[in-house]
């Protein structure tokens, strides 16, 4: 049943349709460049917004994988004594 809810939890967080997020002031910096002639910098921006809000779920998905393994290796260890 974890399992499963753990699969779960990964395919809705994990797996995502392409989606854009803007801070208020960075959309009014984009509308400013789009108004006179520049376009390249919102999709940019853009990206690296979403690159920032990705990185902490990253993080701590590999601290939980690292710290899971070695709970598994405890509990291995002290069952064959």
């Amino acid at each position: 049943m974890k399992l499963k809810l753990l699969l779960l939890a990964f395919f809705f967080l994990g797996i995502q349709l392409n989606t854009w997020a803007q801070c208020a002031m960075c959309r009014a910096s984009v509308e400013n460049n789009v108004a006179n002639g520049e376009t390249s910098i919102g999709a940019g921006l853009n990206t690296g917004i979403i690159y920032l809000f990705a990185m902490p779920y990253l993080l701590a998905a590999v601290i939980g994988f690292f710290w899971y393994r070695a709970a598994k290796r405890r509990k291995a260890k002290f069952a064959l004594r």
